[in-house]
């Protein structure tokens, strides 16, 4: 018999390329599962998740908004609304099993499967887990993990290392080097830095890069920069459309990022956990500034777990400005470093997370 699936949650890419990587897994371990997606209304997940080919629900839910605290006077509304909703779907839908991916909606949804004696499983994603993850992880009949030591948040029986699941499309990089090049209207032979902050983008790194042009040049470094959308405009009024011969490409989002990664020699990054995995996978030297505007502030945890194994350079986001390129082009210019980093990020990759995951999934919807 076919099995039915939930998946739920989202908000950031960092959620949802995930969520459609193990809704994808499934549909390869068995074609017929019926996969329905659970999002916040308003967020990303409403037009991504379709556009990947899946059925979406939305919940009218926020987050606690931690800088407007006035913002939270209706969130218990939302939450119970959320809840009464999600257990219509569950209701409806009659689900065998039910995934969190994290994300606004996964909390309300994780909360009605268990009130109905619904298996879930929690994908947690960050070293660090939130107090949502780990209020529902008593109940969870498996927590897939990416990073050790995640005992102190759930229990160590329910606990298994799969890693995060990543866009295959993203890592797939030998033998890409001169592709790029021609792709980007670069020197295949010049030292090039890829700056990457997510798909909405990161002040910090757009300014460090906006001092920083000029350091680049001098030093004949080339420079892919995806800024986001919402800072696009913004760069591209203060520095112009650089001409090509300036080494310097500004996107407002990399649609190929298999090229960027092929042509970066040193990446620079926010400290997401879906970025990290790819990074691990991608195996090139990393700087990376970690978001202070995150809960538990878990990308700094995401990234000391990379520097504590010396995979990975960590600059904080507020002394990036003053830092960052320094950093960098000295990085560039440390062969030996440079090697280390390479090698020991690599050992940190897990592939094949999306099959690990949804075999689990499978496993509990029996």
């Amino acid at each position: 018999m076919a099995k039915r699936i939930i998946i739920s949650g989202g908000g950031t890419g960092g959620h949802i390329f995930p969520a459609v990587a193990i809704a994808n897994a499934l549909k390869k371990l068995d074609a017929k599962t019926e996969i329905l997606f659970v999002g916040a209304i308003g967020r990303m997940e409403m037009e991504k998740v379709p556009a990947a080919g899946y059925k979406i629900i939305g919940l009218d839910i926020q987050g606690f908004q931690r800088s407007a605290l006035s913002k939270n006077l209706l969130l218990p509304f939302k939450i119970l609304g959320s809840v009464r909703k999600s257990l219509s779907i569950i209701k409806d839908f009659k689900p065998h099993a039910v995934v969190g991916v994290g994300g606004y909606a996964s909390g309300p949804l994780l909360y009605a499967a268990s009130l109905k004696g619904i298996p879930y499983l929690i994908q947690e994603q960050n070293s660090y887990a939130g107090m949502t993850n780990k209020y529902l992880g008593k109940k969870a009949k498996k927590i897939c993990v990416a990073f050790d030591g995640m005992g102190q948040f759930f229990p160590a029986d329910k606990l298994i290392k799969t890693g995060n699941p990543i866009r295959e499309s993203a890592i797939e990089i030998a033998g890409k080097r001169a592709e790029a090049a021609a792709f980007f209207e670069l020197n295949p032979d010049q030292k090039t830095v890829l700056l990457v902050g997510g798909s909405l983008g990161a002040a910090t790194l757009n300014n460090c890069m906006l001092a920083g042009m000029e350091q680049f040049q001098k030093e004949g470094v080339q420079l892919i920069w995806q800024t986001g959308k919402y800072y696009y405009k913004g760069v591209i009024e203060k520095v112009g459309n650089l001409s090509k011969d300036k080494g310097i490409r500004i996107e407002e989002f990399l649609n190929r990022m298999d090229l960027a990664f092929a042509m970066a020699d040193v990446i620079i990054s926010r400290a997401g956990a879906g970025t990290i995995a790819e990074l691990c996978m991608v195996k090139k030297p990393v700087i990376l500034v970690p978001s202070p505007n995150v809960a538990e502030d878990h990308q700094t945890k995401n990234a000391d777990a990379l520097v504590n194994k010396e995979a990975a350079i960590l600059i904080s986001d507020r002394h990036a400005e003053a830092d960052l390129v320094a950093q960098t082009l000295k990085l560039l210019k440390d062969i030996a470093q440079m090697q280390t980093l390479s090698k020991n990020i690599a050992a940190l990759a897990l592939p094949s997370a999306d099959i690990h995951i949804a075999e689990e999934v499978m496993k509990i919807a029996k």
